[in-house]
Formats: structure tokens, C-alpha cells, sequence
């Protein structure tokens, strides 16, 4: 009986053993915004088991704005966001516990986007009219330093939030006599056109000095500190998933295709889907990235965004831009 009762004893312990080796951290991603085509690479990772074989059951879930995506990682909503990094840097500032461990879109995509009917050829035509933008967007961070860099003030725009899913809708219909957007290069202009619109007229942010670094992956310190192996695993996932995605972007959409669904799964949502992923590929590596490490925080890129807050955005003149970021997680 004592040998038998040692037996058991040995395969309940096994057990246990296989069942906590086999165990996966829930984690919580959360995006920017619904899905779009840069989101294609957390969708394929996924869709590979990249995630899984890191040990993480990932739960992907949609968002209203980087603001908002940081700020539910700093709130313990969300384990991890992608969102724009000035956006976390005002956060951050404000006392946000919250820290970027790897870069996807490095840099910046933000853009003026205008009806081409609306006979502004310049940015100077601005003047006195009416842009559209949402109130949670990391594109509204560094319009005030194009405005400054452009000769105008903010008081020469009439910037009007509206809500979240009716931004490119409302551009479309000159909502209130508005004659263009603030939005990313990357998702807007496809979204546009897949809306029946006429490509519109882009005026870069990076035409009017803002070099910025643009989408980053955030968390939060304490979750850096308290668990660096789950951090360690769900950032290498990641870049592994974008790398994939930049050999076989195809295959990066039609993972996308199948988990959202909807339009997203027929042929104009792949190719609108595809058209957006395009751009955020081609940012990737910033030009100070020699070495094209994915996921790098550059330093000199921090800092050059960070000293352009400090001029334009009242950021703390003592801030120290490797503050921000850390790339302990990039291998």
C-alpha cells in the first residue's frame, strides 16, 4: 500500500509539474486603434504561435487613440500598448509609470491631410480654416510644433475633435466646413480611398522638423521590474512576429484577415490592409539605426524628439530622454 500510495504520489507531482510547465501568461495587448494594417504583425505572430511558444496566451484588443492605449497600461488595464511615443512621453512626464521597450514604427508617419477640393495647395492656406482630429490622437502631440515651424499659431486653426470611428466619415462629408485631417500616412490616405475619396494632399510632419520616433511597445516599470522574463518573452515574440511580417507580408494580412473578419477578409480590405502595412514596413528602421536591429530605441532619435518637446510642448527641461525607453528587452 506504502508503495502504491508513492506512485501515486509521484504522478500527481509529475503532473503538476507537466500542468505548470504547459501554463501560458494571460496577456493583454492593446492597440492604438481598431485593426489596421500595421497591426498586421501581433495578428501574425498569433496566427504563427510565436506567442504561444513564448509562453503567453495573448489577448489582442482594439483602442481610441494612443493617449488612451498607454494610459490603460499605466491604469494596470492593458499588460502591454503599441501607440505613438510622443504620446507616452506626455504621459510619462505626468507621472505615468510607463516606459517603452521596443520601437515598431521608428519613425514618425503624422501628416496634414487635405481634400484636394478644397483648394489648399500650401500649408500657409490653412490659415483660418477648419481641421478635423480625435480628442485621444497621438497626431495632435506635435501639430503645434508644424504650426510654429510653418509661421502660424494655433489660434489660426479651428482644431475640432470628433468622435473616434467618425474622423475619415466626417473628412469626407467637410464636416463643419473642415477642409482636412490630422492622421497617420500610413492608415489614413488608404482609408480614404477605400472610402471613395480623392487622394488627398499630405503635408508631413517631418517636412516642418518634427523628427520624432513613432510607434512604440509600452508597459509598465513595475511589470519591467517585478517580471522582466514576461516582458523578456512578449518583446522577443513581438519582433520575431515583425520580421515574419516584413518577409511574407501577405501571409501577416491574411492572418489579420482571419481573426477581425468582416470587409477586412474580402479583397479591397486586404489590399487597403496591405497598402497601410506597406508604410509602417518602410519604417521600421530609422536611419540612425545602422545596424537595422528591429524594435531599437535609438538614442539619438529619443533625444531628438525629446528636445523638440522641450522647445514646443512644455515637456520638463530636465527630462531625461533615456527616461522613456529602455532596450534591456531587445536582443
Amino acid at each position: 500500500m506504502t508503495k502504491m500510495k508513492n506512485v501515486i504520489a509521484a504522478a500527481v507531482t509529475l503532473t503538476a509539474l507537466t500542468g505548470a510547465a504547459m501554463a501560458e501568461d494571460d496577456v493583454r495587448l492593446r492597440l492604438n486603434w481598431m485593426y489596421y494594417g500595421s497591426h498586421a504583425g501581433f495578428a501574425y505572430g498569433k496566427d504563427m504561435g510565436l506567442y504561444k511558444e513564448a509562453g503567453i496566451n495573448l489577448d489582442i484588443r482594439s483602442g481610441n487613440g494612443s493617449s488612451s492605449a498607454h494610459r490603460l497600461v499605466a491604469n494596470g488595464d492593458s499588460d502591454f500598448a503599441y501607440g505613438s511615443c510622443g504620446a507616452l512621453v506626455n504621459l510619462a512626464s505626468q507621472g505615468a509609470e510607463i516606459i517603452s521597450v521596443g520601437v515598431i514604427d521608428a519613425m514618425g508617419s503624422e501628416a496634414i491631410l487635405v481634400r484636394p477640393d478644397s483648394g489648399v495647395k500650401e500649408i500657409g492656406d490653412l490659415k483660418g480654416k477648419k481641421l478635423l482630429t480625435t480628442a485621444n490622437a497621438g497626431v495632435n502631440t506635435f501639430f503645434p510644433i508644424v504650426l510654429a515651424n510653418a509661421g502660424l499659431t494655433e489660434a489660426d486653426i479651428n482644431l475640432t475633435n470628433v468622435p473616434d470611428g467618425a474622423l475619415v466619415s466626417s473628412y469626407l462629408q467637410g464636416a463643419g466646413d473642415a477642409v482636412g485631417m490630422l492622421g497617420g500616412i500610413d492608415d489614413k490616405p488608404a482609408e480614404i480611398k477605400a472610402n471613395g475619396g480623392e487622394a488627398p494632399v499630405i503635408f508631413p510632419y517631418s517636412d516642418y522638423g518634427v523628427n520624432q520616433v513613432g510607434y512604440c511597445i509600452s508597459t509598465r516599470k513595475d511589470l519591467v521590474a517585478n517580471n522582466p522574463d514576461l516582458v523578456k518573452r512578449f518583446v522577443a515574440a513581438t519582433m520575431k512576429a515583425y520580421a515574419a511580417t516584413e518577409a511574407d507580408p501577405d501571409a501577416a494580412v491574411n492572418a489579420m484577415a482571419d481573426i477581425v473578419g468582416g470587409t477586412m477578409a474580402e479583397d479591397e480590405g486586404k489590399a487597403q490592409s496591405r497598402a497601410v502595412l506597406d508604410v509602417t514596413l518602410g519604417l521600421l528602421y530609422s536611419n540612425a539605426n545602422t545596424d537595422r536591429k528591429i524594435g531599437l530605441n535609438v538614442a539619438s532619435d529619443w533625444e531628438g524628439m525629446v528636445a523638440l518637446m522641450k522647445e514646443y510642448n512644455d515637456l520638463d527641461p530636465n527630462a531625461d530622454p533615456a527616461s522613456f525607453y529602455t532596450n534591456d528587452f531587445i536582443e
